[in-house]
């Protein structure tokens, strides 16, 4: 059988829907197919639990083209909006599985009632969930880490300072450095950032001597190094969810609403690797909890 799950929205976004590839691999023989943005395509394809990755574009007729060429037989959407269900239900899937939210909704002939905004449950668990409107005897349950990357762990804690337009609580770039500077006589410390992070990168050049980091590749080469860290420390951002795939520890900052909260955005490394802090943040406490990880 050919499954498709459809994430096609950010990193992150992307990332909380891993776990139904992976417990359908860990689980069943069916290929799997994944419908991604341009910004996810590249690392999708080197996911070895995705068989076959599918970019998402904007003409809904040349995607359903592309999609009925690989003749799915079934499609779960972890998030919808009208050109993706116009296209899915334009490709002649027999079976069209998303959540019941959006007027998209009318273009898919099974749906699940998930009510996301009440945050019952995290991002990657109401994904999972889907997959019971496929297959009810599925365990909803994978092996951490999600991605397994054979590499030595190096003494380095690595802020990423950035916002990358995805988090709704931040600290900002002055509180960043006085967390490293109680670190840095303890451990080596590394800045990296994103692409839309030049002013947060000069500033940093600008008032510190930590190294920085930003060259990578690829999202997968970033992923491979932030899987020999000690620590990752960011806000709720697409990073964040790149390293807790690997089981890197990870010390997080979420915004103050239930929607924005890690109650909703948890990181997929396991419990006890999470260090998470709401907002409004106490700088003490944070230094406090660095300060126990590194030791």
């Amino acid at each position: 059988m050919n499954i498709l799950i459809t994430r096609h929205d950010k990193i992150g976004d992307f990332i909380t829907a891993l776990p139904m590839f992976k417990v359908l691999k860990e689980q069943t023989t069916h290929k799997l197919f994944a419908l991604v943005s341009k910004i996810n395509y590249d690392f999708a394809k080197e996911l070895d639990f995705i068989d076959e990755v599918i970019l998402y574009q904007d003409d809904i007729f040349a995607l359903s083209k592309t999609i009925k060429e690989k003749k799915i037989d079934i499609s779960i959407s972890a998030f919808i909006d009208t050109k993706l269900a116009l296209a899915l239900f334009l490709s002649n899937i027999p079976t069209r599985i998303a959540p019941a939210t959006k007027i998209a909704q009318i273009f898919f002939n099974k749906k699940a009632r998930q009510r996301r905004s009440e945050v019952k449950m995290s991002e990657w668990e109401y994904n999972l969930e889907l997959l019971k409107e496929f297959d009810n005897n599925l365990k909803l349950e994978f092996k951490r880490p999600l991605l397994k990357i054979e590499s030595k762990r190096e003494k380095i804690v690595v802020f990423h300072p950035g916002f990358g337009g995805s988090s709704d609580g931040n600290l900002n770039l002055d509180e960043y450095i006085s967390l490293a500077n109680s670190l840095h006589d303890k451990i080596d410390i590394v800045f990296t950032f994103g692409p839309a992070d030049d002013e947060a990168k000069e500033y940093i050049k600008s008032n510190t001597n930590f190294k920085t980091e930003d060259n990578f590749d690829s999202l997968m080469d970033f992923t491979k190094y932030l899987s020999s860290v000690k620590l990752f420390v960011s806000t709720s951002t697409g990073p964040m969810h790149l390293a807790a795939m690997t089981n890197t520890p990870t010390l997080s900052f979420f915004g103050s609403s239930l929607f924005a909260s890690d109650k909703r955005w948890q990181p997929l490394n396991s419990k006890e690797l999470q260090s998470n802090f709401i907002a409004p943040f106490k700088i003490k406490d944070i230094q406090n909890r660095l300060l126990e990880l590194v030791s």
